[in-house]
């Protein structure tokens, strides 16, 4: 396990909302909210853990954006955000605005 996370830190990247865009429209991006770690995430995705993917889905800590998320970053080009791909999903979680 700790071979694929150091691999997925590796791949983690800021990512502005415009980069995000083209992923969106591929219905392909998941939310992380800030209450879990998004390569523990990225992990779980990448071994198929579905146990543990269906619970944060369940706990809403884990889903596709709401379109009030989908319209506040189209309006605010200044928020940036964690991004990992795990294919074919690009994880996602919204960086604290400094």
């Amino acid at each position: 396990m700790q071979d694929l996370r150091a691999e997925l830190a590796q791949a983690l990247d800021e990512a502005e909302w415009e980069w995000l865009i083209p992923h969106v429209k591929r219905d392909v991006v998941i939310f992380v909210t800030k209450d879990l770690d998004l390569l523990d995430v990225g992990v779980a995705f990448a071994r198929d853990d579905t146990l543990s993917v269906e619970s944060w889905i369940s706990k809403q800590q884990l889903h596709k954006p709401f379109p009030d998320q989908l319209n506040m970053w189209n309006s605010d080009k200044t928020i940036r955000f964690q991004a990992l791909i795990v294919q074919p999903y690009v994880l996602v979680q919204q960086l604290a605005i400094a």
